[in-house]
């Protein structure tokens, strides 16, 4: 009987094993992430880059949200031993579990990028001085930084809305190796979308979460262990 049980773990736990499971996890996150956005994101390929269709590609972009956050959460819950690969019943449960709080983080930040764009868009048009785009580009990087903490927040821990917020803001300055790395992660995306397009980000989604993930580990260190019991 040990010696079955040992061969199993040896299974479980070779390097190989752990490719093998951590290829197949992030597969099954990717096609995930394809089954929960691509309805919504298959028009906003096709979208012209106007500027007066930002709103309507804000509108698009509603269901990555949660999709993001579900497949934070199935990344950080699944062990990657090869008995024991959940992937799919992680992000769903997940998704069931945090779809009301993300939304609550994730509508008021497309609408407040989305108000920045296109003052920042229309600046001429509305009286805006040239000089309102650098406090606008910081504004607006301001929020999407804030808000990429409190999407982690929300996806892995179990705090009210104010709360997520309070500590999005606190770890922006605490944090400021997660800050930094959220930008050039941010900054990557953006370059990827301009010189290929949205359909080859759509695609290695599944990394970038994980990459994002990585990332907000000093931050979800720290919470777990000065804000949870």
């Amino acid at each position: 009987m040990s010696g079955a049980t040992q061969t199993r773990r040896q299974f479980g736990d070779g390097p190989l094993s752990r490719i093998t499971s951590r290829v197949y996890i992030l597969l099954v996150v990717e096609l995930l992430l394809l089954l929960t956005t691509l309805p919504a994101l298959l028009p906003l390929l096709v979208l012209g880059r106007d500027p007066s269709n930002l709103p309507l590609a804000a509108l698009l972009l509603v269901p990555v949200g949660p999709a993001i956050s579900a497949a934070l959460y199935a990344l950080r819950h699944q062990r990657t031993d090869l008995t024991d690969l959940r992937p799919a019943t992680l992000f769903w449960r997940g998704y069931r579990a945090n779809v009301l709080g993300v939304l609550r983080v994730w509508l008021p930040t497309l609408l407040w990028l989305t108000v920045l764009a296109v003052n920042l868009a229309y600046r001429g048009a509305v009286g805006l001085a040239s000089w309102w785009a650098v406090p606008l580009v910081l504004i607006g990087v301001g929020v999407t930084l804030c808000a990429a903490n409190a999407l982690v927040i929300t996806s892995l821990f179990d705090f009210r809305t104010r709360d997520v917020l309070r500590l999005a803001v606190h770890f922006l300055v605490r944090t400021p190796g997660v800050s930094v790395g959220n930008a050039l992660l941010l900054a990557a995306a953006a370059g990827i979308t301009a010189v290929f397009s949205e359909a080859v980000l759509m695609l290695l989604a599944s990394i970038a979460v994980l990459a994002y993930l990585r990332i907000s580990d000093p931050m979800i260190h720290l919470i777990r262990k000065e804000f949870t019991s």
